[in-house]
């Protein structure tokens, strides 16, 4: 956790503290977060957007300067990082944030002050819902949990699904809703609905009541941290059913905390993973430079997000033709086809990202891409 914060504290340093005068730079903030329950997918979106302002630090001539605060995995410390960044560093827009709860809190502040916002990995539907300055490089979750439905369903012909929800996530809620959707929708039968709370570590009671319904799968969407607990207490309970997440899970903590419990986990991600057979050739340099710089890492789809959502605030940027608010949420609103890590990306009428689903599985105790799904909703 220090060396997040130094991190934080190191961008800044570096970013902001050589700056030239105010008409000089491009000022762009960033909030994520750095500390608490998502620091880790916090600390890897803000890894991948460093390598983009390392290839990118410039933008209609001048010199981009990024500031960087630590929500903290607090809807409030969100709202105030926001308004932090538009009061008193002035910025143009607005990067982050991970976690939908967050983003709908930032984003509420950032709406209110006129100021573009663009999210990282916020999939929940109501953090662009009714917004004029709010978008995302993200697809949503009703098109994620239709994914995960339609593979279970149609793929892997799953005819029993079982629920495990946090309730006190929006993120989780969500998704499980969009799931049960779309898996009933298609013929499935959601046998049992069972609920959690954020920070639960003992999840016998509900596996116990699951496991006597006897489904063919569980979905949990889940962060990585408790679905990787979740899945290796399923083993010790003797659970054989297999088990599907969202994007969430993607995350290679979950293989070091869940060891051969996670064998054979499939979840929903953005369409990449450094695993691979076909990238595009963004992709590609994206995943040799960050092999450079973090050879002791493969890069995730977070970090890629975070690398997404720089370049696109750029392009933004370039094709408003000057560095103001209201020109940058207009020219996001028209991105069309913009060649990412992730894809192909075009942001639609609702300020979502249009991307295909993709889908990847625990295999030898290391994550393998399984390729792309076109959910039925």
């Amino acid at each position: 956790m220090k060396r997040v914060i130094t991190w934080s504290l190191l961008m800044v340093f570096i970013l902001a503290g050589a700056a030239l005068a105010a008409d000089d730079t491009v000022r762009i903030g960033v909030y994520l977060p750095l500390t608490g329950a998502n620091a880790y997918g916090g600390e890897l979106e803000l890894e991948g957007l460093q390598m983009a302002f390392k290839e990118a630090p410039a933008v209609l001539g001048k010199k981009v300067e990024i500031f960087v605060v630590d929500n903290k995995t607090d809807k409030v410390e969100a709202a105030n990082a926001v308004k932090r960044l538009i009061d008193k560093e002035k910025v143009v827009a607005v990067i982050g944030t991970y976690g939908s709860s967050l983003a709908m809190a930032g984003g509420e502040v950032a709406e209110k002050a006129g100021v573009p916002m663009i999210g990282t990995s916020c999939t929940n539907p109501l953090v662009t819902q009714g917004k004029k300055y709010v978008f995302r490089v993200c697809f949503i979750d009703p098109f994620q949990g239709a994914g995960a439905a339609t593979y279970a369903f149609k793929t892997l012909g799953l005819k029993k699904a079982a629920l495990l929800v946090d309730v006190a996530n929006d993120y989780s809620v969500g998704l499980a809703s969009f799931f049960a959707k779309s898996y009933t929708k298609l013929g499935g039968e959601v046998v049992t609905n069972l609920n959690y709370q954020s920070g639960d570590q003992d999840f016998t009671a509900q596996l116990t009541e699951i496991i006597s319904k006897k489904p063919d799968v569980l979905f949990i969407p889940s962060y990585f941290a408790e679905g990787a607990i979740i899945m290796k207490q399923v083993k010790e309970l003797g659970g054989t059913f297999k088990i599907m997440g969202g994007d969430a899970m993607d995350n290679p903590k979950i293989t070091e905390i869940g060891g051969g419990a996670v064998e054979g986990f499939i979840h929903t991600t953005f369409p990449y993973d450094p695993s691979m057979r076909d990238m595009n050739p963004v992709a590609k340099q994206f995943t040799e430079n960050w092999k450079k710089l973090h050879p002791d890492k493969d890069p995730n789809v977070n970090a890629a997000l975070g690398y997404d959502a720089y370049m696109i605030t750029l392009d933004a940027i370039k094709r408003a033709g000057k560095a103001e608010p209201e020109a940058i949420g207009a020219a996001l609103a028209q991105t069309k086809n913009f060649e990412g890590v992730t894809g192909s990306t075009t942001i639609n009428a609702s300020h979502d990202a249009e991307k295909p689903v993709g889908l990847v599985t625990i295999k030898d105790g290391k994550k393998t891409y399984i390729g792309e799904i076109t959910p039925e909703m």
